[in-house]
């Protein structure tokens, strides 16, 4: 055998390394409940109907484009197939114990086929290719609900949703708060990173306690007057000029607004109502280039603990 590069005898493969994903899957005890197949090289799902007893099924990091061979599992409560190559939502059907699904990191563009899956509380689809919100209406138990980074361009397809307490839209290319008047229990919206040029449509949240809103076009603070149970408002990274209409948001306990235009410190009189308000973060505003920028935070708010990233003395 002739001698590597640096004079030493390569040593032969493990057997770990050699070992496949059905060599994985068939050394599973036939009745575990919890089963992590995380990055097992497997490319097709076969093998998994000897699983008679798994409630929660790992499949993150392979290399599997279609779900199949699963229909037997039907103690299934949680399966995660994120980061793989799958295309389309199907083979789901029998699967009617499922609670929690995350198919994040794949290449599906349309949530279909879940009409079964009516025990689902949360489900995961960030980083998709999906356009449309739609194909929920039966899965009326949701609770959270994640489509970050997809190709969405309308808030639609959440009738019947009432459930559902978070929902996370964040790195799409929406252009409009709309059609959100059913999710009546929603406490958590996050609509970062999208193309929303007005605060409007969130009339009826009046149980939405953190909303987080950066990295729009929004210019203006205005259509918050119901969301009184607000304790962090993010507005990070928009056009604003001025705050106000936030003076009744009486247990806001959190204000994100760096990176936008303020150049009033009289604004923040808004805040003496807020008396929880412990954090807030105006960093690269204009108000920040003065000099005496922290001093006057403090002093035109004494009761907050956190000036941007910095805790106050």
């Amino acid at each position: 055998m002739k001698n590597g590069g640096n004079g030493n005898i390569p040593s032969p493969t493990s057997p770990s390394e050699e070992e496949s994903g059905q060599v994985r899957i068939l050394s599973v005890e036939h009745d575990a409940e919890d089963v992590d197949l995380t990055h097992a090289k497997i490319d097709k799902l076969e093998n998994f109907e000897r699983l008679i007893c798994v409630k929660s099924l790992c499949l993150r990091r392979n290399s599997i484009t279609k779900l199949e061979g699963l229909s037997t599992l039907t103690t299934l409560d949680e399966l995660d197939v994120y980061d793989n190559q799958i295309t389309q939502i199907e083979g789901l059907d029998n699967l009617t114990n499922l609670t929690i699904l995350d198919l994040s990191f794949n290449l599906i563009k349309a949530i279909e086929n879940l009409g079964c899956l009516t025990k689902v509380k949360k489900l995961f689809l960030v980083s998709n290719k999906i356009s449309k919100i739609e194909g929920l209406q039966n899965l009326t138990q949701l609770e959270m609900v994640e489509l970050g980074a997809n190709k969405i361009r309308v808030l639609e397809g959440f009738e019947g949703l009432t459930q559902v307490h978070s929902l996370f839209v964040g790195k799409n290319k929406i252009t409009k708060l709309e059609n959100l008047s059913c999710l009546t229990n929603l406490k958590l919206l996050s609509i970062q990173s999208n193309r929303i040029i007005k605060l409007e449509g969130l009339d009826s949240l009046v149980n939405l306690e953190e909303l987080y809103i950066s990295h729009n076009g929004i210019e203006e603070i205005e259509g918050l007057d119901n969301l009184t149970n607000l304790t962090t408002l993010d507005l990070a990274s928009n056009r604003i000029k001025r705050i106000k209409n936030v003076s009744h948001l009486v247990n806001l306990e959190e204000f994100w607004f760096n990176d936008n235009q303020l150049d009033s410190w009289e604004d923040l009189d808004q805040f003496k109502t807020c008396t929880k308000l412990q954090t807030i973060y105006l960093e690269r505003n204009p108000i920040w280039q003065d000099t005496a920028y922290r001093r006057k935070v403090k002093l035109a708010l004494p009761a907050v603990t956190q000036i941007d990233a910095t805790l106050c003395a």
